[in-house]
């Protein structure tokens, strides 16, 4: 099973985040191509807003040029595929937004589990990171403050309570900053299960002072579509 390697070892992991909206073939086998050059960890699928048939085409086209596994990234309810290796089953545990909390997976889940797809249960949570991003957006909810260390401590308890696999705090998409050292390691010291990292990591140092902060994995989006070579720099920082 996919949980079964996120917990397998104590090495950090690397996510390459791809949006199907946003890839043309050639760029798509680009980034196929470094990540597997790099042995990237996992490719996570997905964004805010799919408006086209991208998601089909993309796992296709990764399914056929690479092994590593695909995970679904989903930003709504009808962002699920049979041929993905997994889904990040979300619970936007950081909103109050009930369609994020339990609504969009009420509707899924019974179609998740026909199609087979191996789902993970996943407390997410968006971090204030200086500017309104797609998935604050979409979703109707507010960030925790960068500065509430304590909520988001709390928040990531009382998922990993809850029983969730997995906790994912995230500075969305084009984030202006990252999320600071300080909340990262506590929320790490205080839960059990793995923590994933996303949001403005767009160099080695950055990700480099993420790892060390506790983060197990970390996810890089924006940074690999401008320069998918950064992948080698990041990878080479955190190992």
């Amino acid at each position: 099973m996919i949980i079964d390697s996120f917990i397998s070892d104590k090495k950090k992991k690397i996510a390459l985040l791809i949006d199907p909206d946003k890839f043309e073939n050639s760029m798509l086998m680009q980034q196929i191509d470094v990540a597997n050059k790099s042995a990237v960890d996992f490719i996570f699928l997905g964004g805010s807003l799919i408006t086209n048939d991208g998601l089909n085409k993309t796992i296709e086209i990764i399914k056929a040029n690479t092994n590593i596994p695909i995970i679904i990234f989903p930003g709504d309810g009808t962002h699920i595929h049979k041929d993905a290796d997994a889904i990040l089953f979300l619970s936007l545990i950081s909103g109050r937004n009930p369609d994020f909390l339990i609504g969009n997976q009420v509707h899924t889940a019974s179609l998740i589990k026909e199609m087979g797809v191996e789902s993970i249960s996943t407390g997410y949570m968006l971090i204030e990171s200086g500017k309104i991003t797609a998935a604050q957006y979409m979703s109707n909810t507010i960030p925790i403050p960068k500065s509430k260390t304590d909520i988001a401590v709390a928040t990531a308890v009382a998922g990993e309570m809850l029983g969730l696999k997995l906790i994912y705090m995230d500075a969305g998409s084009g984030a202006d900053e990252p999320i600071i050292s300080e909340m990262i390691s506590k929320v790490k010291s205080a839960i059990d299960v793995p923590l994933i990292i996303g949001g403005g990591i767009r160099d080695a140092k950055t990700a480099k002072r993420i790892v060390d902060a506790g983060a197990d994995i970390i996810v890089i989006g924006n940074a690999a579509e401008k320069t998918p070579e950064i992948i080698f720099e990041i990878k080479k920082a955190i190992n």
